[in-house]
């Protein structure tokens, strides 16, 4: 019967976070809502300036911590949950923020049963991080529980670092001889996570439609695509001059015939080199770990208001080395080609360390799962930021499974999250008895 009640509460706080917008940068409501939840369940709560809802009572000796922004997609905010047969959750037409609003479902369980527990909330993690990179509270425990990974069998105890490459180049036009103008665009790509998801080799839109451009002859007027930095683009769209019929035999690119046009970019040549020439995906991989060590995805190209195309490069790699390596070479070729380059956004890699503290999380986690084990991931947690901030602090990762996120396919298992809520529950216990 606690079980059932349970249940039926972590998911009905689901589905109440559901309801309140929390895309990036948007997040104002959700933060309000978080701090009044935790006041009213008798805490302590503390709202930085970057928008972290830091909470905690009594005298906790483990934090709790997720992101509450999410990766809007399809029609998020609006959130519409569909619970299937095959016992997986979605919503309809959008992402459904299971990354991370379970971990803060979760939580928010955790916050109502317990009188000793300590919570930190961040914002904006989907889009570098900038919670957690600005967060300089002082955490109470000196163990800390992430719940933002997405598979059920595993304690994460390292991940990739990562960082933002901008290349920039003025959109100048020049006149032409006339010709026919096309609209090319590609569609209904897969998209996906860009650390979790890099390995499967989903085409980037951004990169399928260069290449059509390009290899059709075609003279570039305007180029946008992707969709967030931490996605694989699933659309793009150009408009091009053409002196020949273009006709497309791919579902995912339709050409559409506009007029005439006698005006073309100026550096479009350059553009459609660099998209071209750059090399997505898996860089090197790591054996050991059996999960890539280096990666890069090519996220968005998007016209400024300044009149400067930028396309944004995400760079991910399990060490420091390979970081700085991938952001020399990504900044040479743009360079090579006339772009300006700039680097933000940089997180560390989180090395990894198998302590008490992990194999304790490992201990309560094969009461589930068996075959659970002790393992590093590529993509970004923010527990590597986290850890520089208090020195002794000890870090895990675990979540449920969540398949496809940052995109309209995204799905959660619903027997997964809910027996990682008994899980936490039970370190909670652990560490607090």
């Amino acid at each position: 019967k606690e079980a059932n009640m349970s249940k039926s509460e972590v998911l009905a706080k689901f589905e109440t976070l559901a309801t309140i917008p929390h895309c990036s940068y948007e997040t104002d409501k959700m933060r309000d809502f978080l701090a009044d939840f935790a006041k009213d369940k008798g805490c302590e709560v503390v709202v930085d300036s970057f928008g972290n809802v830091h909470v905690y009572k009594g005298k906790p000796k483990i934090c709790l911590q997720s992101h509450y922004d999410m990766v809007c997609m399809g029609d998020a905010p609006k959130i519409e949950i569909v619970y299937g047969d095959d016992g997986y959750m979605r919503a309809k037409n959008s992402s459904l923020g299971a990354d991370n609003g379970i971990g803060v479902a979760i939580m928010m369980q955790m916050i109502s049963e317990f009188d000793d527990i300590e919570c930190l909330f961040t914002n904006n993690e989907e889009v570098g991080m900038v919670g957690a990179a600005g967060f300089s509270g002082d955490l109470k425990a000196d163990k800390l529980l992430n719940l933002d990974s997405e598979e059920d069998d595993r304690v994460t105890i390292g991940c990739a670092g990562g960082v933002n490459l901008f290349a920039t180049i003025a959109l100048n036009s020049k006149k032409t001889k006339e010709s026919t103008l096309y609209e090319v665009k590609v569609s209904g790509l897969p998209g996906g996570h860009s650390g979790n998801e890099i390995h499967k080799n989903i085409p980037n839109a951004i990169k399928v439609l260069a290449a059509f451009v390009t290899k059709n002859g075609c003279r570039l007027v305007k180029f946008e695509g992707g969709e967030r930095s931490n996605s694989i683009p699933s659309g793009a769209t150009a408009l091009v001059l053409s002196d020949k019929e273009l006709k497309s035999e791919c579902e995912n690119l339709s050409v559409k015939k506009l007029g005439k046009g006698d005006e073309i970019l100026e550096n479009g040549e350059k553009i459609l080199a660099l998209i071209n020439s750059f090399s997505q995906g898996v860089r090197a991989y790591n054996c050991e770990l059996g999960i890539p060590q280096d990666s890069v995805n090519l996220s968005l190209a998007k016209i400024k208001d300044d009149g400067t195309l930028e396309v944004e490069f995400f760079a991910r790699s399990m060490s420091k080395d390979g970081l700085n390596r991938m952001e020399f070479e990504i900044s040479e070729l743009a360079k090579a080609v006339g772009f300006h380059v700039i680097s933000k956004d940089r997180n560390p890699a989180w090395k990894p360390i198998n302590d008490k503290f992990a194999n304790d999380i490992l201990e309560e986690l094969k009461i589930y799962k068996p075959n659970a084990r002790i393992t590093a991931v590529h993509a970004g947690l923010e527990c590597g930021v986290l850890l520089e901030k208090k020195a002794g602090l000890s870090a895990c990762s675990i979540g449920p499974n969540i398949y496809s996120p940052h995109s309209t396919r995204e799905h959660c298992e619903v027997a997964s999250a809910l027996f990682i809520e008994k899980v936490v529950r039970g370190i909670v216990k652990k560490y607090n008895s």
